[in-house]
């Protein structure tokens, strides 16, 4: 399964990448909103976690644009924004998920499971 990572903390992003791995995923990380509109574009990824709070682009404005445009990859948001109304906004713009920072990897990775086994057609 084919990940994208958007997420500009090297520390961060450096260990779900890790973590991702380790769970045999295969991971593509950009780290700024730039990056990410054109891996956006692609539509080889079966799951893309999203950070909203990006160097050049606002996670949210990528969101809307990749729908626009039509792509139905499925989108897990993670991001420090824990405001009810951000978290609304992100799942009405179509994100199939939203965590909130700090999250443990295990929730995230759960999550990941959760969402691939709906996808699948199972319950």
């Amino acid at each position: 399964m084919r990940v994208l990572l958007v997420e500009d903390d090297a520390m961060l992003g450096g260990a779900l990448k890790t973590a991702l791995a380790g769970e045999g995923l295969s991971v593509d990380w950009v780290r700024d909103g730039v990056h990410a509109e054109a891996a956006l574009q692609d539509e080889g990824y079966s799951l893309v976690l999203l950070d909203l709070g990006l160097p050049d682009r606002d996670g949210f404005d990528l969101l809307r644009e990749a729908r626009d445009r039509g792509s139905d990859a499925p989108v897990l948001i993670i991001t420090a924004r824990d405001a009810l109304d951000d978290r609304i906004n992100g799942l009405d713009l179509g994100a199939v998920d939203y965590l909130v920072k700090p999250f443990q990897t295990r929730e995230l990775l759960a999550r990941i499971r959760a969402l691939v086994s709906r996808r699948a057609g199972r319950a």
